[in-house]
């Protein structure tokens, strides 16, 4: 790519066709207005157009101004891990029902090729959390999230038994089917269906959630953005060797948790930055997500 040229990279739910569509549309008009297209080497062949084929990765953002993502929320979480890594704008164009993570719906998507190319959007920064899994004072693995990191009982016919602290200090344990730690973002994702309150988007804060506890107090709990959420997986008696609980990062990277394994969360040293379009109130897209009724609504004079 030659000096001034621009480019975006494009990440699109190749299984459904009015995602290939759009990914053919949109590839035709930025290829018009002068700004090149690359696509994951993955999702190439079945978009079938002349755009640049990238290795996928978390390098595949490098030298491109904006990830554009062509889907769900399931498909922006995964352009997330790429704009993320290389620091640069999402702008999400949903495709499936109402999404929040997603600026735009598919019949906006000559406006939005418009906004792409005369770099016409604010950029929002919504914050992810780092999560490091120990054992017996070592580090097995690192991982991120944007929506929550859960961790969850292994089998179905066993609790896992579950201590949790807050900046160092014991809180409470509990038998539970596993505990969700969610960010103010992914509050309307796994955490909502668990129980957990809604948090505004503009806040910072923490969320930790349990799902499924035999305890009285096992309350969703909303923390400062600089506390430190610890749990500890309770060693189990019966059999030691046994898998204790698997933790997922939205619902993408997973990993599997000893018994005795301690999980750490906080606040992400890196967040995730959307391109925004409008000023939509968060209130009308729970509105509309959730279809609340508002009927009769008028706003004073």
């Amino acid at each position: 790519m030659g000096h001034g040229e621009r480019a975006v990279l494009l990440v699109v739910h190749t299984g459904r066709q009015v995602a290939l569509d759009a990914a053919r549309d949109t590839v035709a008009r930025l290829g018009a207005a002068g700004v090149s297209v690359r696509v994951l080497a993955g999702e190439a062949g079945e978009l079938e157009t002349d755009a640049q084929v990238c290795p996928a990765g978390a390098g595949a953002g490098e030298g491109v101004e904006l990830v554009v993502v062509l889907g769900g929320d399931g498909t922006v979480l995964r352009g997330a891990e790429i704009a993320r890594a290389a620091g640069i704008p999402l702008l999400g164009v949903n495709l499936g029902r109402v999404g929040f993570l997603a600026e735009a719906e598919y019949e906006d998507l000559a406006y939005v090729v418009d906004r792409i190319v005369a770099r016409d959007y604010e950029v929002e920064e919504r914050m992810t959390v780092d999560v490091e899994v120990g054992l017996d004072g070592r580090v097995l693995d690192r991982s991120w999230a944007l929506n929550e990191a859960s961790v969850e009982k292994y089998s179905r016919e066993r609790m896992v038994e579950v201590r949790i602290s807050i900046d160092g200090r014991p809180l409470s344990k509990w038998g539970c089917d596993g505990v969700i730690f969610a960010t103010p973002t992914g509050s309307t994702a796994y955490n909502f269906s668990a129980g957990g309150p809604i948090v505004w988007p503009d806040l910072d804060a923490l969320l930790l959630v349990p799902i499924s506890a035999h305890a009285l107090f096992a309350r969703p709990l909303v923390v400062s953005p600089h506390s430190m959420l610890e749990l500890e997986l309770q060693p189990n008696g019966d059999d030691p060797t046994s898998k204790g609980a698997v933790m997922w990062c939205d619902g993408r990277r997973v990993l599997d948790l000893p018994h005795g394994a301690r999980v750490k969360v906080r606040r992400g040293a890196l967040p995730v930055r959307f391109a925004r379009l409008h000023h939509a109130p968060f209130t009308d897209r729970l509105v509309a997500k959730f279809a609340l009724p508002v009927d009769g609504w008028r706003a004073e004079k």
